[in-house]
């Protein structure tokens, strides 16, 4: 590992959420420092037009020409650095040949993907040659699932810390965001309903909490879920369905998986949205509700899907502008419970917006763990943010990436 070209490489760089990345590595990191990066993309041209609007000193980064559809340029491109940080979507249509090479060539990798069927594709086809190659794979290292991951990790920190044990049951709940649309999200749940609509097994498999947990885990407890709105005595507050929390529940449960029941056994989670409180706070609880549901209802359908694509929803690679990004936020709180009945409460903030601003620079960040902070000798596998970059990443997103992990109580 120590011995290749780079530390990272940015696959997907000319892409809307790809130059958001480079950007914030180029400012925060610089060119020809202690950090060996690349871009890499598939039009030379435009690789080279990034490099420009970066500005002074930007033209000693290096350039790769990396495609999708080309597994030699992908081979040599995982060959040639320690980390692949691919922003590639939606990754259920784009994303399996990279991180094929990136097993093949024992390379870790990282991505923005917040696509279930997709990982759970991922594990079932490549865990066994990623443990034999040692290339560490960790999907949903953006807004989905970091903050929710590293936020039920921080919490279990400090209830180690106040109580001497884990809480075992724990739920998120997102007090305030603000942020444009993305259109790779979008795409990506489009795309879902499609592949539901070819193979309607697929509901019953996404319905499984586990679903993405180690093969044999077993909880033998059936998950709450916040599907209906729902009024929350611990917020004093209405919720409704949170649309991330379908993949967020899912990564978390796999990290507590992975580091042996460290949460407990059974481990309870759940996430939803708070609306507020009152008559104001139900209403919009319902309308959320509402919201989701026919949106989902119109993306399974193919007359309605059409119209969504091409009248209503962002396309992929489209954003919100600068300003938007810029003055985006969001205040996640959580509150955990120990066996015994003893409460703690945290809260998870970042600055920018969720789905661009605050995810480039979470995923720049998880890059960067998983570049500088895991030892040569863990194990190849597929795994979460909480469960092998922890700590590291923790400081890390703090220090760099304007996300704040608090205890509250």
């Amino acid at each position: 590992m120590s011995q290749k070209q780079y530390d990272i490489v940015v696959f997907g760089a000319t892409s809307y959420v790809g130059q958001l990345l480079v950007h914030y590595l180029f400012e925060t990191y610089g060119v020809n420092g202690d950090v060996r990066w690349a871009l890499a993309g598939r039009n030379s041209a435009k690789l080279t037009s990034l490099k420009q609007q970066l500005g002074s000193g930007a033209h000693k980064l290096p350039a790769l020409i990396a495609d999708a559809n080309d597994a030699n340029s992908l081979q040599a491109m995982a060959a040639s650095t320690r980390v692949v940080a691919s922003t590639v979507g939606p990754y259920a249509l784009y994303g399996s040949p990279t991180v094929a090479a990136c097993v093949n060539a024992g390379t870790d990798y990282c991505d923005l993907t917040g696509e279930v069927q997709w990982i759970i594709d991922m594990v079932s086809t490549y865990e066994s040659k990623a443990k034999e190659t040692g290339a560490r794979i960790v999907h949903c290292c953006g807004f989905d699932s970091i903050p929710s991951d590293m936020g039920v990790f921080h919490l279990q920190q400090q209830a180690q810390s106040a109580f001497g044990q884990a809480a075992t049951q724990v739920k998120m709940r997102v007090k305030s965001a603000k942020g444009g649309v993305s259109g790779g999200t979008v795409a990506s749940i489009i795309n879902l309903a499609k592949e539901i609509g070819e193979n309607p097994s697929l509901r019953q498999t996404l319905s499984n909490h586990y679903a993405i947990c180690p093969e044999g885990y077993d909880p033998g407890i059936r998950q709450p879920e916040v599907t209906t709105p729902e009024f929350d005595e611990d917020f004093n507050a209405w919720s409704a369905p949170f649309v991330m929390g379908s993949i967020n529940t899912r990564i978390v449960q796999r990290s507590n998986a992975l580091q042996n029941s460290v949460y407990g056994t059974p481990f309870i989670y759940n996430e939803a949205v708070l609306t507020g409180a009152g008559l104001k706070g139900r209403a919009r609880a319902f309308a959320v509700t509402g919201g989701i549901g026919g949106f989902l209802a119109a993306s399974a359908i193919k007359p309605s899907r059409w119209f969504l694509e091409r009248f209503v929803v962002p396309k992929p690679g489209e954003g919100p502008n600068e300003k938007t990004r810029n003055n985006g936020f969001y205040d996640m709180r959580f509150v955990g419970r120990t066996k015994d009945g003893q409460t703690i409460k945290t809260k998870v903030t970042g600055q920018g917006d969720p789905g661009y601003g605050s995810t480039c620079r979470i995923l720049g960040e998880a890059a960067m763990s998983l570049a500088f902070d895991v030892p040569e000798d863990v194990t190849g596998g597929f795994w979460t943010p909480a469960s092998l970059l922890g700590e590291p990443l923790l400081q890390r997103l703090e220090k760099n990436a304007q996300l704040t992990f608090e205890r509250l109580k």
